[in-house]
């Protein structure tokens, strides 16, 4: 079930693969078990893209800033939770289908 306080997207920033700059987008997410997911439609988005060559990405959602590794979930490995993640994107937006990428904040070692 969807976080009613949640805000309707959140910012993801990967590192471009070629520029090696900052990109930035904005993308619907979904949470489960403490962990963020957000669906790409094409597995050959220029984002998916950088985060295969660059695992280590940013994420601003609302005020919050935060590091993640993003992973991409392999629907036949995974395909429980793949599914799973599909149908809460589906249940928060009515769309579901594509890439899905496991965002996982990094946490800080003090």
């Amino acid at each position: 079930m969807a976080n009613p306080a949640d805000p309707a997207y959140l910012y993801l920033t990967t590192t471009g693969r070629r520029s090696k700059l900052p990109r930035e987008i904005e993308i619907w997410f979904t949470r489960r078990n403490g962990l963020y997911f957000v669906i790409a439609e094409f597995a050959t988005s220029h984002w998916v893209r950088n985060v295969r060559a660059n695992a280590l990405v940013g994420v601003r959602l609302g005020e919050e800033r935060f590091p993640a590794r993003a992973r991409i979930v392999d629907a036949s490995a995974e395909p429980e939770l793949h599914a799973a993640v599909q149908q809460l994107s589906r249940e928060k937006y009515g769309w579901g289908d594509g890439v899905v990428v496991e965002l996982n904040p990094e946490t800080r070692q003090e």
